[in-house]
This record gives structure tokens, sequence and C-alpha cells, in this order.
């Protein structure tokens, strides 16, 4: 199969969707300035729209999701104080220790119970005391979803009301928050309440080519601007891709439920051919495949036009860029390679 003429289906990730003609045609109109001045009129509108539509008093626009994080965490605590976060986040698991090699920030990993929570008396137990001897602990950060699990909204209530009572901040890295409030009917503001800083990623589910917006009030964006410049987050022209960010947030955000049915789809297609498949609950299955039969579904998937990453916990994403009936041609290729 030829690469130049066959369009694959892609469920490595949602990360790899394309730009659609709208979204191409709203970033090549786009007003630009030099935003590290604060002049990109484009760059302004998304983080005054994303602050508006989260419930927040200002938002700062930077290259990806791993950069608003690291500015959250640096900006909340300070060099030898902690944070609290599940061993299975993305801010402690996959964002290469930036937190400690870039903030000095010492993470305090917490078992991620099997719903994504950490358990509330965990947080609490892991809260240091005022002793010299201990990092101070400073911030609680969340994720959600996180492994596509959504966080329950009433535990995010407990647990932030529970980080306030205790003196720490919160943070939650919303790297799919939107996914996670379609899943559960509630609105962005309703979903992000009870945070002091929040993360959002326009460049997965939402489809934008780059970037996340990091929310928070005035004041705490102030300092973490000056993190970005340091960190070399600052742009010049960025009302380009500042552009595609808007028309996401304007766009795709309720569209996400038809990626969490195309999940379902294919984990309820996959299920009847007998493997062992997850309840999707998002827009992200997990399949488990013997070892030795994942080289062969990976050449045999390629052949069927399919890219995905096959391992013996194999996970496979839906996004804008895959149908219903790729999802069927999906499970006939698995099909085909499990037919004695």
């Amino acid at each position: 199969m030829s690469e130049s003429t066959q369009r694959w289906i892609d469920l490595r990730s949602d990360t790899v969707t394309q730009p659609s003609q709208a979204m191409r045609d709203a970033m090549y109109r786009a007003e630009v300035g030099d935003d590290v001045y604060a002049d990109d009129p484009t760059v302004n509108r998304l983080q005054e729209l994303a602050a508006d539509m989260f419930g927040f008093e200002a938002g700062l626009f930077a290259p990806s999701g791993t950069q608003t994080n690291l500015l959250a965490l640096m900006t909340h605590c300070g060099r030898g104080d902690e944070y609290l976060v599940g061993q299975e986040a993305h801010t402690y698991k996959y964002e290469g220790g930036g937190a400690a090699v870039l903030g000095s920030i010492q993470p305090q990993p917490i078992l991620n119970q099997a719903d994504g929570s950490i358990a509330l008396e965990d947080i609490e137990a892991y809260i240091k005391p005022a002793d010299d001897h201990f990092a101070r602990t400073r911030l609680l950060a969340l994720e959600n979803t996180i492994g596509g699990r959504v966080l329950p909204q009433e535990y995010v209530a407990q647990a932030t009301a529970l980080a306030k009572a205790k003196g720490l901040n919160t943070h939650l890295d919303g790297a799919r928050v939107c996914n996670a409030a379609v899943k559960q009917g509630l609105s962005l503001r309703e979903i992000t309440k009870g945070f002091d800083s929040v993360s959002v990623c326009l460049s997965k589910g939402l489809g934008a080519p780059v970037g996340s917006v990091l929310l928070g009030s005035k004041d705490f964006l102030k300092q973490a601007h000056r993190w970005r410049k340091m960190l070399g987050g600052g742009m010049r022209q960025a009302g380009v891709i500042a552009a595609a960010g808007i028309y996401a947030l304007q766009n795709n955000v309720q569209r996400l439920a038809e990626d969490h049915a195309n999940a379902t789809l294919l984990a309820d297609g996959l299920r009847a051919l007998g493997l062992n498949v997850s309840v999707p609950q998002t827009n992200i299955v997990y399949i488990d495949i013997p070892a030795a039969q994942c080289a062969g579904l990976g050449a045999a998937l390629v052949a069927a036009g399919v890219r995905a990453s096959v391992s013996p916990k194999m996970r496979v994403v839906t996004h804008l860029d895959v149908s219903a009936d790729d999802m069927r041609r999906v499970i006939d290729a698995f099909r085909t390679f499990l037919k004695p």
C-alpha cells in the first residue's frame, strides 16, 4: 500500500488530527501582532474566550500542554516545595520530570484508584507537616480525563475542598477536560469549578494543530507569563495558531460525543470477536493482546490501512478524523487477523 495514495485510519492518538479547511481558513485570515508585547489580537481573543468559557479571570496561551502544566506547577510552588499527584498522571509520569528538573519542585506521587481518582485519605496522609525535615506541600494536581477515565464530579468537589481546607492550591491538567464535560453533560465552568488553575489542551480532541491555554487569576497568570518567557514559550505572531484554537473552542467541543460513540462502537465490535476490551468512558479504548500476536497484528493493521500502537495493553483513540465506517473497517481488520 502506498502512503501517498492510501487514506490511513490513525488511532495512535487524538493528537494526529489535521486542521479542517474551515480551521485553515480561520488561520489564514488571523490578525497578528507580537504576543511577547501582548500585541497579538487573535492570541488575546483566544485567551479571553477560554477564560470566559471555563470561568476564570484570564488565560495564557503556550505552545504545549506540557508547558502550561509546568507553568502552573512553577507558579504555585517554589524551590523545594512539593505537589501531590497521581502516579499515573501526565505531569508526573510523561513530562520528562520537568517539575523537578526545571522547577526544583518535588513530586509526591500517590496511587491512583481504579477510577483514576486519588483516595481522599491518601491526599490527607501525604500532606507534610510544618517541619524543616520535609518539603512544603503546596499543591494538589489532578487530571481529567486520566487514561480515558472521567473523574466523578462529586469526587472533584470533595478533593478540591479538602485541599483548600488544608491550605493547598489546586491545579487541573485538563488535557481532555472537554471530553470529561461532554461525557457528564456538564458545562466547562462546572467541570473546572474548585481549581485555582487549569491547563486546557487545544490539540487533542478539539483538533487544533498546536497549543494549550493556562487559566487562572490575573495575578497568577502574571507570574506564569514570566515563567513562560524563561522557558522559551514567548511567541511572536502567534495569532496564526491561536485562530485555530478559537475555532476549536467554538466548534469542536460538543462534537466530542461523536468520538465517544465511535469508541464504544469499536469496543463493542472487538469484544464480540472475543477480545478483552475496556468499556470506554470517552474516546480511549484499551485492548489486551497476547504478546506473541503483537507483531502479526501490527502488520495486519498496516496492510488494512490502520495505524495503531500495538502492544499487550493496546490503546486506541478516536478523534474527529475517523468515522463510524472507519471503526467497522478496523473491526473487520481484527476479524481477518483473528480468524483461524
